[in-house]
């Protein structure tokens, strides 16, 4: 089969959790999340990881978690988010201290992946059969079509606070449109600008796991420096994967294929989530689903 690889995006700052959840250990063996993502994706057929990371913790990245992923048998690269990395003609602010967003995350990649490639969270468990339906589109689509996969709402959401979902418009198994819910509860009940909306825990979500062709490059530079234009002086704002693909779409320039699992996903947003997920994380493993 062809090469694809595996992006993982771990150069977040963990507010809400209060720590660098990228290597906060998770599995039986003191694994983080990402570690079962690239266990995932290597048996799905996946020979690369690149990890998105921010230059300050390189070395613990790298000691605690690139040891680890070294003794699985893929290649690993590398790749810096930092604020000051800008196209030519801007600078960042010296009161930016917020990374510039998921967009700018993937940006940061061009030179370095040149393979169809799948996106993922550092600190999202999204399950084998995710990463096999990925690669499986990746490797036989024809017309450089993109992808992702979508999760139930009601197997995404935590007892423990709000969360932010991107809700899916599909027809007829491409996406049509992405929508940014930011303070989601438990039972589906969403708060936005314009009032409250009750989501059916059935809802298509996505988890920001995306496939891309490297074409996309291209799209996320006249997207990034057009985002720039607006926001250069912005303390907080981001530049959203989700944001690009929607824009794709409504501009006709790309389809998004729905690729849908039932799969429950798992993630530590909250300090209390942690247990949880560790008891669930130690089931499958004590299943033999995964064998470090």
């Amino acid at each position: 089969m062809g090469k694809a690889t595996l992006v993982v995006m771990a150069a977040g700052m963990g507010s809400r959790f209060g720590g660098l959840k990228q290597i906060e250990p998770i599995g039986p063996g003191g694994e983080a999340l990402l570690d079962f993502s690239v266990y995932d994706a290597k048996r799905a057929g996946f020979d690369k990881v690149v990890f998105i990371i921010k230059k300050q913790i390189e070395d613990d990245f790298k000691s605690i978690v690139g040891s680890r992923v070294e003794k699985q048998g893929i290649d690993i690269e590398y790749v810096f988010q930092e604020t000051y990395m800008l196209p030519g003609g801007y600078e960042c602010p010296e009161t930016r201290q917020k990374p510039w967003g998921t967009g700018h995350a993937i940006l940061c990649c061009k030179g370095v992946v040149n393979e169809p490639f799948v996106v993922v969270n550092a600190d999202d468990f999204y399950g084998a059969s995710a990463y096999k339906s990925m690669y499986d589109f990746l490797m036989n689509t024809e017309e450089n079509n993109y992808c992702m996969v979508g999760y139930r709402l009601g197997n995404t959401v935590t007892e423990n606070g709000t969360v932010s979902r991107g809700v899916c418009e599909i027809e007829n198994g491409l996406l049509k449109a992405i929508a940014e819910h930011t303070k989601i509860a438990p039972n589906g009940l969403s708060t936005t600008a314009d009032g409250e909306v009750q989501l059916s825990l059935d809802t298509v979500v996505s988890m920001n796991m995306w496939g891309f062709t490297p074409d996309i490059f291209t799209h996320l530079e006249e997207g990034f420096t057009a985002f720039l234009e607006k926001n250069i002086n912005s303390e907080k704002g981001e530049y959203l994967l989700p944001f690009l693909v929607d824009d794709l779409i409504k501009a006709d320039k790309k389809k998004v294929v729905a690729l849908t699992t039932e799969d429950k996903w798992y993630g530590v947003t909250y300090k209390e989530d942690k247990e949880p997920v560790v008891k669930a994380i130690k089931a499958l493993c004590d299943a033999g689903l995964y064998n470090f």
